[in-house]
């Protein structure tokens, strides 16, 4: 495997690594142990060539705080954030930042630009009815270049 991506539990339940400072209902995340979480994941296992975890912060059913963190080549890169995210259906965000970052890697070979290709398109993805993303790379990319809301004709 050479990229792995997956969320808290997926790390803690699946692989055994722990996240310190975390409260127990992700009111507030611990954004460095995080990222030491997948520093020992990259150390345990030497063939990751990228590691990514989404971030999400749920401040209410509807709306959660929003951004992710990538590992690779021993740095780690955070997305941006998107902070208040009004969600509409919250299945397939992880999904669909799953494809945006391994879109990215492909096309980009950039790590940075990567994670915020996952990023946006979980965001969008979220904000939209269902759980598969019909947003295009143009959309993407414009959230990415911190386009609002407003509709383009």
């Amino acid at each position: 495997m050479d990229v792995m991506i997956g969320n808290e539990e997926d790390f803690t339940a699946c692989l055994g690594f722990q996240i310190e400072g975390n409260d127990a209902n992700l009111k507030e995340l611990n954004i460095e142990g995080y990222k030491k979480m997948i520093g020992e994941a990259a150390k345990a296992y030497p063939n990751f060539k990228a590691v990514a975890t989404t971030l999400r912060t749920v401040r209410t059913a509807t709306v959660n705080d929003w951004k992710a963190i990538c590992w690779a080549d021993g740095n780690i890169y955070m997305s941006k954030a998107y902070d208040g995210l009004e969600i509409m259906d919250r299945v397939g965000g992880g999904d669909s930042f799953a494809s945006g970052l391994v879109y990215g890697l492909m096309t980009t070979g950039d790590p940075e630009k990567a994670v915020n290709y996952g990023a946006a398109h979980g965001a969008l993805a979220m904000t939209t009815p269902g759980d598969t993303s019909m947003a295009s790379v143009n959309e993407v990319e414009a959230i990415m270049g911190g386009a609002g809301a407003r509709v383009k004709r």
